[in-house]
């Protein structure tokens, strides 16, 4: 049965291969049933409903990826695109969550049409190099000052607007330990280091009497405060259209960047370069972030964490079907999501931060033009609190550097299109 759906023997391996490489990677990536409703309950989600959804998009995504495209690559709501979700939409913007969702619901079916009519490459290639580099730094800054602002390192000032908090204080302490602990196990190569993170600052949360001890199991939550709330009509807003925009073009880079690095490391890249199965993984995944915002989550995508399930010999879509598996059992353990405090997921986000800001080594700092874009993505985006506005002001940046600097025949008809289209954007939306 299991040879027949995902081809073991073609691969060279084995159900017990794939099922341990399913587990190295469910413990690499589980921390984020902790850190997505966490986040999304800022924005005033249901926490319970918020952990269900998580679990069960993770789930789906998941199967559908081995099933599917029978590819070891796990799918998961993602981090940056939660903390967009948030802080930008929902907080910076304005908007309710419900029109949120609306937002993550049409740029999956917006990414779904560019997979299946072939555009993607349209779009791929629209952004130059450098601002996907800087994208992706930029989402790091900002999930690392969002880290630091709700652990009180960071803490508002009168005079400076930004300050350094009280570190001797518990939580930006425990944050501090967090951090610490995730980075070290992480160097050690623990299995589930940043898993192991999270519950021990926790333990330690419980000692001194700052969590409440609420059990380890239970019957899953109700779904029903999130499910089905998405207000797709709230979002067709014209306001709406850079926030469905961002969520497409950071899932579409994302997941087109983990699927090139996760297969190049399982040696499943053909001989031309090309990802195999690569629509249907891109159908997977879009069809995932769709799924996600109607049972009440944000934008599920690939987890680069699936090159760790890569490394203990997954080749197949029964790596991703077994985190699938660990995920729906995931959603009975509720009460411990529900006492992790925010301290103890600091560390995990500000992990994920430092892995993507590796991407500005790859920058040409020694060419202005190249580099300026990317301090404008990489400041801004944080600062500002959105990845909408650092990708508009990057690309504005980008073009308008590009043509005074001489350097126009450096600037595709594409890139000029939809800097036009963001500075219009800029002036008459704001």
């Amino acid at each position: 049965m299991l040879e027949k759906i995902f081809k073991l023997k073609k691969f060279d391996s084995d159900p017990k291969t794939e099922v341990l490489a399913g587990i190295t990677t469910y413990l690499t990536m589980a921390y984020i049933i902790f850190v997505n409703p966490a986040m999304l309950a800022d924005a005033g989600m249901d926490k319970g409903a918020v952990f269900v959804a998580t679990c069960l998009a993770a789930a789906i995504g998941c199967f559908i990826m081995g099933f599917w495209a029978n590819l070891p690559v796990a799918l998961a709501p993602g981090m940056g695109l939660n903390a967009f979700f948030t802080y930008g939409v929902v907080l910076g913007m304005g908007h309710t969550w419900q029109t949120a969702l609306g937002a993550v619901f049409l740029s999956g079916i917006i990414f779904m049409l560019l997979s299946a009519f072939k555009l993607r490459e349209w779009i791929i290639n629209a952004i130059p190099n450098t601002l996907k580099k800087a994208i992706a730094a930029g989402i790091g800054g900002f999930l690392a000052l969002i880290a630091l602002k709700n652990s009180g390192i960071i803490v508002d000032h009168p005079a400076t607007l930004v300050g350094l908090g009280d570190l001797t204080s518990l939580t930006p302490a425990m944050a501090l330990l967090s951090f610490f602990l995730v980075i070290t196990l992480v160097k050690r190569q623990i299995p589930g280091a940043v898993m192991i993170a999270v519950l021990a600052v926790t333990v330690l949360g419980l000692l001194f009497g700052d969590v409440s001890y609420n059990g380890i199991m239970s019957a899953p939550p109700s779904i029903m405060p999130t499910f089905m709330a998405m207000d797709v009509a709230a979002a067709l807003d014209v306001a709406l259209l850079s926030v469905i925009f961002a969520f497409l073009f950071v899932d579409l880079f994302d997941t087109s960047g983990t699927l090139i690095a996760v297969t190049e490391r399982a040696g499943l890249v053909k001989a031309d370069g090309k990802v195999p199965r690569l629509k249907a993984a891109l159908m997977a995944d879009s069809s995932a972030t769709m799924v996600g915002s109607v049972l009440g989550t944000s934008s599920t995508t690939s987890y680069i964490e699936s090159a760790a399930g890569v490394a203990a010999g997954g080749r197949t879509g029964l790596t991703a079907v077994t985190v699938g598996i660990l995920f729906l059992l995931s959603m009975f353990f509720a009460p411990l999501a529900g006492m992790i405090p925010v301290y103890a997921t600091a560390g995990a986000i500000l992990y994920v931060s430092v892995l993507m800001m590796h991407t500005l080594k790859d920058v040409d700092w020694e060419d202005l033009t190249e580099a300026a874009p990317v301090v404008v993505v990489f400041l801004l985006t944080p600062l500002t609190f959105s990845i909408a506005h650092g990708i508009t002001l990057g690309f504005i940046t980008y073009a308008v550097v590009k043509a005074l600097a001489g350097k126009a025949d450096e600037l595709t008809p594409s890139v000029w299109i939809l800097a036009g289209l963001l500075l219009l954007k800029v002036i008459f939306v704001g």
